[in-house]
């Protein structure tokens, strides 16, 4: 699809650029993280000509169904991978095809493909210090989907910065959504030795464990406190305003644009780091014992 010289070929030019999520629609239609991602994307290729296709998909196989669909009819100039899992078959389908593809994950699991991707390690390792900083022993994370690489990351570098400071570390998974959050927290929470402070793998699953604090009778931050990853609106205008790890999804739209960008134009683009996470504490965390 592109020609000799390094630059589209007419046939890439207006072509869009492929997304698959898998998700329910009813997750994918509250979460701002992609929301922010795609629209950051879209401000790097929609000058150069493309639009971002969307597709929220039920399974994997769909996953793999549609991108197999996509190079056959030649579709898509090229498409970006998100959520990926450990040996993600996506990997090997877009090298055999010869997609082009920037994946959004650990370069330790992209195969070789053109990455970008953040440093979940050690921005979980900064909130649970700071955690503990504030007098926390007993910390609580819900992860998300147990099978996505990011998942793995955040687990073991929480569970890791947990065992270095002596902390009891408690685990928890939801898929995403506030309902998922809710049921998660209560699970945590409602053992012998609750945790004080509990870190959430998005800002919907927090929010929901902020709701399930409020009926359980729990008060936030001076019975628990709570973190969301993803810093956004929510998180900002939510009562009491949540505590994040928190990035510009945006600008990595924009790196994962213009990373597909060199592609597309016959370059070799390096592994992009986005810039760092931040922990950004708000009156959703307090001191334990205070």
């Amino acid at each position: 699809m592109r020609s000799d010289e390094g630059h589209p070929s007419k046939g890439d030019l207006g072509q869009p650029i492929g997304l698959t999520l898998v998700r329910a629609s009813e997750i994918y239609g509250a979460e701002p993280w992609f929301h922010e991602f795609t629209a950051g994307v879209d401000q790097v290729v929609r000058p150069l000509g493309h639009s971002v296709l969307l597709r929220v998909l039920g399974s994997r196989a769909d996953e793999l169904e549609w991108l197999r669909g996509w190079q056959d009819k030649r579709a898509v100039a090229g498409v970006v991978l998100v959520d990926l899992i450990e040996d993600d078959p996506r990997v090997q389908l877009v090298a055999d095809v010869g997609m082009p593809a920037v994946a959004v994950s650990s370069p330790l699991v992209s195969g070789g493909l053109p990455t970008v991707w953040t440093n979940d390690d050690a921005a979980m390792r900064t909130a649970v210090r700071a955690l503990a900083g504030l007098g926390h022993s007993a910390l609580g994370l819900v992860g998300g989907p147990p099978e996505l690489a990011h998942t793995i990351t955040r687990a073991a570098a929480f569970t890791g910065a947990c065992a270095e400071l002596h902390l009891t570390a408690h685990l928890a998974s939801g898929d995403y959504s506030s309902e998922s959050g809710a049921r998660a927290f209560e699970s945590l929470t409602g053992g012998d030795t609750p945790p004080s402070a509990v870190v959430f793998d998005n800002d919907l699953m927090a929010l929901g464990g902020l709701d399930a604090a409020r009926r359980s009778g729990l008060r936030v931050p001076e019975d628990v406190s709570i973190v969301a990853w993803d810093d956004s609106a929510l998180c900002q205008l939510s009562a009491p305003p949540l505590a994040s790890l928190s990035h510009d999804v945006q600008r990595i739209g924009r790196l994962v644009g213009e990373t597909l960008a060199s592609l597309l134009r016959g370059q070799q683009p390096p592994v992009v780091e986005a810039p760092a996470i931040r922990f950004v504490q708000r009156e959703s965390v307090g001191r334990h014992g205070r």
